[in-house]
């Protein structure tokens, strides 16, 4: 084996490794508080469309019995096994008819895009008022750096594009001005992590958004 061969080896087992502990630690709890976080913003009896939706287990929560919102999913790559009923896309246009759903959510995909707007403003469309949105916010060097590395953790294992599209407030709410989006809620309180965890990964990096068609 070469020398390049073995160091590809060593980082295939520290990146398995570290998979292995960030889905032991933090998956099973970070789905939990975004389900609770996230279920709090729809409205009882919603029809809600999760664009991105992986494999499916938030997706699952929220439409648990009892919930009153009934969720299908749309995914550019979709996984072998999906918890909610999903449908492939191009990533650009979502294959529905205008108007199609009371909510439309993304949980943590807008900055795998080169350009947040495009699919804010298909949202926009085929939402009948809501469009809420957990993702990141960088308001500096650090902040970005903290991000990257989370994102390589969590989505390369996968094969999921990352592009590291990370902004501001400032600069999302641009961003949803532009695509005819007001904010109805918005928090950056969202306990994904627990201590000493949060300490790093935490401290306001993400949000959660509920916007509204204007």
């Amino acid at each position: 084996m070469t020398e390049n061969a073995k160091n590809e080896a060593k980082k295939t087992v520290a990146l398995s490794a570290l998979q292995a502990a960030h889905a032991k630690m933090v998956f099973g709890r970070r789905v939990r508080v975004l389900a609770e976080t996230l279920s709090a913003r729809i409205p009882p009896g919603s029809a809600v469309l999760d664009i991105g939706c992986g494999d499916g287990t938030i997706g699952s929560l929220l439409a648990k019995p009892g919930s009153e919102i009934s969720i299908e999913g749309v995914e550019f790559a979709p996984r072998p096994q999906c918890a909610i009923r999903c449908r492939p896309f191009d990533g650009a246009v979502l294959p529905f008819a205008d108007g199609s759903f009371d909510v439309c959510l993304f949980v943590d995909v807008l900055h795998h895009t080169d350009d947040v707007t495009v699919l804010l403003r298909e949202a926009r469309r085929v939402t009948r008022q809501f469009v809420l949105i957990k993702d990141h916010l960088s308001e500096n060097r650090f902040d970005f750096k903290t991000l990257q590395f989370m994102d390589w953790v969590g989505n390369r294992p996968h094969g999921v594009r990352l592009p590291y599209n990370y902004q501001s407030r400032k600069e999302w709410e641009a961003s949803f001005a532009k695509c005819g989006l007001s904010i109805a809620q918005w928090t950056s309180e969202v306990p994904l992590y627990p201590f000493p965890f949060s300490l790093l990964v935490g401290r306001g990096l993400h949000f959660v958004a509920l916007l509204e068609k204007v």
